[in-house]
């Protein structure tokens, strides 16, 4: 074999393969339609990425609630997630910034009995936190045991928009007291500590946790009384949000003996809220950081008994509660957050789109097959039709338009491109051809 003539046969060769790959685009294109389909069909079940930033209020800076905002923020960065914290008047505006429908709010702290489901159907709990103590500190000189004796006296209950003044307000409007009005009603905080320090108050009501920086402050102020409330359990059956707790003698500090005796308190939870359109990913990893901030022992509290969802003002968040059954999902045991939350979100792609593409390649090369042998077979069709003709019409004159119609067959057939796995049917057929033109040249010489 010459050179040239095995260079036409690599031509024909690749030019035969380049057509198998015509072939199979052709073959296969219903089927990566589907599949495109099966893809964008999927794509609306896929939860969208996580948010980069996200908005949590709290309270007044020297609070408790921003105390705590800071270590959620410390968790949140550990997972490249940035906490923007934002200082309000409260648990009664952050509660109304959260359920404000064009608010860029995500979450915060709400205390117990501000909201409710009916009036805030957008928002879930994340739990109670922990409990809330209601501190009502005094320098009257006296033993104060009941609220009614605060009558006549200069009391500060906190700002507008304060879970503090809110509850401070109904306490006191059930005990029979008159609530309070002026500058001094609205201090709270340090600011609160401090007038009544120098006179400019007599009673002071917080609701905080004993981390509380103005609590602290007036738990170890000796000319300080703290109020222990004797009717504890009257006030949690006429305010079925609070709790009756005690503050042991010496909890506060042993060597100092802070208090000397043991204090009833009622208290409240701070519930951590979330919208409901918060990323499920972002409100599992806030599940992670309420355990582990919440989740150790403290003065009023035993080891995981917080968080709670016992007896909160909003349902719980599904991903929450998943969390504290199960804790972390199985692949943020393994992955870095993102990484994790990619591969979930893939799964969720991929699953419908493997279902399409196993059945649909076992039947492409069945597809791919038919298209090429189809084109054999069309020549096969029109062989056999002319074949038929010849039998049942054996007219010597009709030999030569037999011999016409038969050579435009063959011609066709020569012109065929088909892959080199199919050239032995070609040829096959080409017998055949040869065997009708052998027929049609016996009824001419007849």
């Amino acid at each position: 074999m010459s050179t040239e003539q095995k260079r036409k046969m690599f031509r024909m060769s690749v030019r035969g393969e380049r057509l198998s790959l015509r072939d199979m685009f052709l073959a296969w294109w219903p089927a990566l339609l589907v599949v495109a389909i099966g893809f964008a069909i999927a794509w609306q079940f896929v939860e969208p990425a996580p948010p980069r930033s996200v908005v949590m209020v709290t309270g007044a800076e020297d609070g408790a609630y921003f105390a705590f905002a800071k270590q959620y923020g410390e968790v949140l960065a550990r997972n490249d997630i940035e906490l923007e914290i934002r200082s309000t008047s409260g648990s009664v505006e952050n509660y109304h910034l959260l359920k404000a429908e064009d608010s860029d709010v995500d979450f915060g702290f709400v205390q117990g009995g501000i909201g409710n489901a009916e009036d805030a159907p957008d928002l879930l709990s994340l739990g109670g936190m922990y409990y809330e103590p209601v501190w009502v500190f005094h320098r009257l000189g006296t033993r104060i045991e009941r609220l009614t004796q605060l009558k006549g006296r200069r009391i500060a209950i906190g700002p507008l928009g304060s879970g503090t003044r809110q509850l401070a307000a109904s306490m006191l409007v059930a005990s029979g007291v008159p609530i309070p009005h002026g500058p001094v009603a609205n201090l709270t905080g340090d600011a609160a500590v401090k007038a009544l320090q120098e006179g400019r108050a007599d009673v002071v009501v917080l609701v905080a946790s004993p981390q509380s920086r103005a609590v602290n402050a007036l738990l170890h102020d000796r000319r300080v009384q703290l109020v222990s409330f004797s009717h504890a359990e009257a006030y949690t059956r006429h305010f079925p949000h609070l709790a009756a707790i005690v503050l042991p003698k010496g909890g506060i500090d042993l060597k100092l003996d802070i208090p000397p005796a043991d204090v009833r308190l009622v208290a409240t939870t701070a519930d951590l809220v979330v919208r409901d359109d918060l990323h499920p990913a972002v409100v599992g990893l806030l599940a992670e950081a309420a355990a582990e901030v919440h989740g150790r022992p403290g003065l009023f509290q035993r080891a995981h008994e917080f968080p709670s969802s016992v007896d909160v003002d909003f349902p719980m968040s599904p991903d929450a509660a998943r969390y504290y059954k199960s804790g972390s999902p199985f692949l943020q045991r393994y992955l870095p957050f993102w990484a994790a939350n990619f591969v979930d979100r893939m799964i969720v792609l991929l699953v419908p789109i493997v279902a399409l593409v196993i059945p649909l390649f076992r039947l492409l090369p069945t597809l791919y097959h038919w298209r090429i042998r189809s084109r054999i077979y069309r020549q096969y069709g029109e062989l056999k039709f002319l074949e038929d003709e010849v039998i049942n019409q054996p007219a010597a004159g009709k030999a030569r338009d037999y011999l016409a119609r038969l050579d435009s067959i063959e011609d066709r057939v020569n012109k065929l491109r088909i892959p080199l796995a199919y050239h032995e049917q070609m040829y096959t057929l080409r017998g055949h051809i040869d065997l009708v033109r052998a027929h049609i040249a016996r009824l001419a010489s007849a």
